[in-house]
């Protein structure tokens, strides 16, 4: 393709793309959370095991993995405006396949076919801001971006209450999904008249890097980098399985109604929104990005355990937009705000952290490599919770059954707990990479 010459585009014109953009991402993040909310109707309607939900997650996870070791191949090839309308379109059969049947294998399908869409449509996504942002921007229209997106997790969690009619039985809440998983087409559509437009009028620069996986050099990544890998590895097995089986947990053990534990599940990422940005500014301001990581692992390793073992305590009367009034159980409440601030530390200190340890024309393949593993571990995890909870027998009758899956999410929360410090260690050691000083603010 030959320069593009003529001016950049107004700053009305980039924010109007990056609604457009956040509207895909937010269909996309609502439909990956939308089977939470039924999965007690699964098993009630279906007769569907803990272990057959826990799959549900896993083959998406499984999907992801698949697209990552194939790479930013397409989207090289094809550009970002073409990839983001053909993996939001995916994403959308996905989600319409989920809801089709009652068959385990068909829904089975639909959850592998969105990993193949959702997981690209995230690379796209990130790779079409970097095309129209830079510098500062960059940062803040990230922060936008994944604030939009969060919000679609926390709308999927509300949905037993401004949806509250569908949940009769385990399918309409899922054709409810499918359409709203349709703004993954609509804002890809309304992005490629975008850009098709700008593409005759302005300048748009090169787009960013795709990141690929490139095994040829792993092993020359530092000791440093595997430690900060191990980390988000344990972070992301841990919150995402955890809100994956929270609503049916906090349902069938702590006896919520389902619309209670939509809304305790939702104050995970409406927590992070708030509190990435916050590290995000104080790392930069005053470094020591390591240690914070090991405040974060500390906090982290008792939740499951108070959620567990602690009873639900006294109750707390909050107000939600749109919602009115609840009283949700304090102790519970306390454990998903936590969970959401801690798990923030990883997009907010690990991700930049990366740019610090690994050399710039390397960061391709430690960003792919990073996602990967963190991926293996999401698709092994909620299999495991769920055979342990059908071991176990975990059930209202049983609420007890549950205890064996939190040990082991307080078991990940320990190796997370040795991953912060070893990379303390190396960080505050003669090879240290300057996470524990550099500051940027």
């Amino acid at each position: 393709m030959e320069p593009q010459s003529g001016p950049a585009p107004s700053r009305l014109y980039r924010w109007i793309v990056l609604v457009f953009l956040s509207f895909a991402m937010f269909g996309n993040y609502y439909a990956y959370d939308s089977i939470a909310p039924v999965f007690d109707l699964l098993k009630e309607q279906l007769n569907y095991s803990d272990e057959d939900l826990g799959l549900l997650y896993t083959v998406y996870s499984i999907a992801a993995v698949i697209v990552l070791l194939i790479g930013g191949y397409v989207i090289d090839r094809f550009g970002t405006k073409k990839s983001i309308f053909v993996f939001g379109a995916i994403c959308l059969a996905a989600a319409a396949v989920t809801a089709l049947s009652p068959m385990l294998w068909v829904m089975l399908t639909g959850r592998f076919m969105l990993g193949l869409g959702a997981e690209p449509l995230i690379v796209a996504v990130t790779t079409a801001l970097a095309k129209w942002f830079k510098g500062k921007e960059l940062s803040f229209a990230f922060g936008i971006n994944l604030t939009i997106a969060r919000l679609g997790s926390a709308v999927a969690d509300w949905s037993p209450g401004w949806a509250a009619g569908a949940f009769s039985n385990w399918q309409d809440p899922l054709w409810i999904a499918t359409g709203i998983t349709s703004s993954c087409v609509v804002g890809g559509v309304l992005y490629w008249i975008m850009e098709s437009r700008a593409e005759k009028k302005y300048n748009l620069g090169n787009q960013g890097e795709t990141d690929k996986l490139e095994l040829k050099g792993l092993y020359r990544f530092s000791p440093s980098f595997w430690y900060v890998v191990g980390l988000c590895v344990v972070f992301y097995s841990t919150v995402f399985p955890f809100r994956a089986f929270a609503i049916k947990y906090f349902i069938e053990a702590h006896g919520t109604s389902r619309e209670l534990g939509g809304i305790l599940n939702s104050f995970l990422p409406l927590s992070a929104m708030i509190a990435t940005p916050l590290f995000g500014l104080m790392v930069d301001r005053i470094g020591r990005r390591s240690f914070f990581m090991t405040v974060g692992t500390l906090v982290l390793l008792p939740l499951f355990l108070i959620v567990t073992y602690v009873p639900a305590g006294n109750e707390v009367t909050l107000w939600l937009p749109g919602f009115g009034t609840f009283a949700l159980p304090l102790t519970l409440l306390i454990v998903m705000v936590l969970l959401g601030i801690v798990f923030s530390l990883i997009p907010a200190i690990m991700w930049p952290s990366v740019a610090y340890i690994v050399e710039q024309k390397r960061l391709g393949s430690a960003y792919s490599l990073m996602t990967l593993c963190q991926q293996l571990g999401m698709a092994a995890i909620p299999w495991i919770i769920g055979m342990l909870n059908d071991a176990f027998a975990a059930g209202p009758d049983n609420p007890g059954g549950y205890a064996a899956g939190m040990w082991v999410f307080t078991g990940l929360g320990a190796f997370g707990l040795l991953f912060s410090y070893l990379l303390w260690k190396a960080e505050t050691g003669p090879k240290a990479h300057g996470l524990e000083t550099i500051k940027t603010g």
